[in-house]
């Protein structure tokens, strides 16, 4: 698991949009695979657990920059 503590603020929110946009192009490969003639869904299935993946590291991200403090 990464220490996120050593990264900026800056490099966090910039590692976040990459994520966003690495999910986002899985999303359309993914789309697009499912509506071939006859879709892999092996290669399907690697894609959607990459992309949870991605989510996953998306939220601890997220969740380092937005700490839930109650007060």
């Amino acid at each position: 698991m990464i220490d996120y503590s050593t990264f900026t603020e800056e490099a966090l929110e910039a590692r976040l949009a990459d994520l966003r946009q690495d999910h986002a192009d899985l999303d359309a490969a993914i789309q697009a695979l499912a509506a071939s003639a006859v879709p892999d869904l092996i290669v399907i299935g690697r894609l959607k657990r990459k992309k949870l993946a991605l989510k996953d590291e998306m939220a601890r991200i997220e969740d380092f920059l937005n700490p839930d403090i109650i007060a």
